[in-house]
């Protein structure tokens, strides 16, 4: 099963693969996208869409796991995540794609066993997990790489049942 792992922003919106077989997960591809503050924010938001088009055309993902919103303290910020969000959901919608959504509280309880852990908790969980040497750079695909992860330890029976026949 192959899980696109998606940290939405409207600056810098995190992405990343990962392959699972069995017990086995495998590091595709992490990276982000990045858009221009100087930029329209419908420019904005149509670069995400086009390059989320984009990354589900190549990586052929079975899923994509994103973070959930559920809580911020400023207005502005959340509704800008919630339109990049929206971009997303769309690209996935239009290629098929299913999509779930998990809260950070759900992440860092599934990567560190902790609701509270840190962000570097989470990241040297993401780097042993994964057998990196570093961890992932920058921290928004380290994020989305969470969030993949994340995934694939609260619904691996499930999915594993699910796509076993597929292409992997």
């Amino acid at each position: 099963m192959r899980i696109l792992g998606v940290d939405p922003g409207t600056a810098t919106t995190g992405y990343g693969v990962i392959s699972v077989w069995g017990k086995k997960i495998k590091v595709l591809s992490y990276g982000c996208i990045q858009t221009e503050m100087k930029d329209a924010p419908e420019k904005r938001l149509e670069q995400i869409y086009k390059q989320i088009k984009r990354l589900l055309k190549k990586e052929k993902p079975h899923i994509v796991s994103i973070e959930r919103l559920f809580f911020f303290k400023n207005t502005k910020t959340v509704m800008a995540v919630s339109q990049a969000k929206g971009v997303i959901l769309m690209a996935c919608s239009e290629k098929k794609v299913p999509v779930v959504e998990y809260t950070p509280l759900e992440i860092k309880q599934a990567l560190a066993g902790y609701g509270r852990a840190t962000k570097k908790d989470i990241q040297n969980a993401i780097k042993k997990i994964l057998g990196l040497k570093e961890i992932p750079r920058p921290d928004d695909a380290a994020d989305a790489l969470a969030i993949a992860l994340c995934h694939r330890y609260l619904n691996h029976k499930n999915n594993y049942q699910k796509i076993k026949k597929s292409n992997f």
